[in-house]
């Protein structure tokens, strides 16, 4: 009998079990259809991303804001390792500008800013800008595969 994660929808935030042995076939959310392992960064609210952090699959989220230079720079790099890490770990972008409660309650202090959750808790932390191959060799190296 294979084992279930529970996976949030980054879409509509609903919490969904999959499968392990079926993350790579491209999982979808049992109620908005979207998928739920995507190889490109979801941008997500405070509420997703309080459940999201506590699901099965890690979740890479970077904080930013559309004003901030630095974080518009580091977009593409996070979307390539978005690329890199899927279907392994998932990535998300939470708009500090549009949602500042959420920036204020993880202590975001300067962005752009990653932090990496696994399995309901705060992992490791991560700011400014970098490439696609460093960011993914961090996550890797913090989630240990």
């Amino acid at each position: 009998m294979t084992s279930a994660l529970r996976v949030t929808c980054l879409a509509c935030g609903q919490a969904n079990r999959v499968p392990a042995d079926r993350m790579a076939g491209g999982p979808k959310c049992g109620i908005c259809g979207a998928a739920l392992c995507s190889a490109r960064p979801m941008a997500i609210d405070g509420a997703t991303l309080r459940k999201a952090a506590r699901d099965d699959l890690p979740l890479l989220v970077d904080f930013w804001a559309p004003w901030c230079g630095p974080c518009r720079q580091m977009a593409p790099q996070f979307e390539a390792a978005a690329r890199m890490l899927a279907p392994r770990v998932r990535l998300a972008k939470i708009d500090t500008q549009a949602h500042p409660e959420a920036a204020q309650r993880y202590g975001i202090q300067g962005i752009p800013a990653f932090i990496l959750f696994a399995a309901g808790r705060e992992i490791a932390r991560a700011a400014g800008v970098r490439p696609a191959a460093d960011l993914a060799a961090f996550v890797r190296g913090k989630l240990g595969v």
